[in-house]
């Protein structure tokens, strides 16, 4: 940006518990995976910096708890987010077929202003494993009813990590500047030019 300021964008990973969430942000962000499973308590958060078609940004990651009892910390989690990432286990069919409840959440504690616009990225996860109950074609197709991107992904092999997080950043960019631009739009500064002071003499 022309005053050095870096923007600062705001990424939810949302799922069902287990799919790898946090060992995907992990990977990305630390480069660093491990095998040894701990759930998520809550949310976490990882920062980012990095360039995104030519800006200087600043990347939020918020991995968030994919269990019930923490629900009641979605709607001020995802407000302000600028692109969800739905995640779910090439090899869970369950956590599949969740996506569309994690969508349908997040689109109602987010309180988005135009939810059929807005960006989501589907996330295949753990393609390294060989019980596979999710094809990728039924992945893609759903992707495309809902208006996503989807990637395959392993955070184990560290595939397509780096992938995503540079095409959610860039779409979380692009939604970023919608709505500075709408913002803009709406501001209007009026200037009232003061008035000649009159010639009140009484003499």
């Amino acid at each position: 940006m022309a005053d050095g300021k870096k923007i600062t964008l705001k990424i939810i990973l949302i799922g069902n518990s287990g799919v790898g969430k946090s060992s995907f942000t992990n990977r990305y962000v630390n480069h660093y995976f491990s095998n040894s499973y701990r759930p998520t308590v809550g949310t976490d958060f990882l920062p980012k910096s990095l360039s995104v078609d030519g800006e200087a940004v600043n990347l939020q990651i918020w991995d968030t708890a994919g269990t019930e009892q923490f629900l009641s910390l979605g709607a001020p989690l995802y407000r302000g987010a600028h692109c969800c990432l739905l995640v779910f286990d090439v090899t869970s069919r369950d956590s599949f077929s969740a996506l569309a409840w994690w969508r349908d959440e997040f689109l109602t504690q987010s309180q988005v202003e135009n939810p059929e616009e807005f960006p989501f990225i589907v996330v295949g996860n753990k393609t390294d494993q060989s019980d596979r109950e999710v094809a990728a074609r039924f992945a893609q197709q759903w992707s495309e009813q809902i208006r996503a991107e989807y990637f395959e992904a392993s955070a184990k092999e560290d595939v397509n990590v780096d992938r995503t997080f540079q095409r959610a950043s860039e779409r979380a960019l692009r939604e970023y500047k919608k709505h500075t631009l709408e913002n803009t739009e709406h501001f209007q500064i009026t200037c009232k030019q003061p008035k000649e002071a009159g010639n009140n003499c009484q003499c």
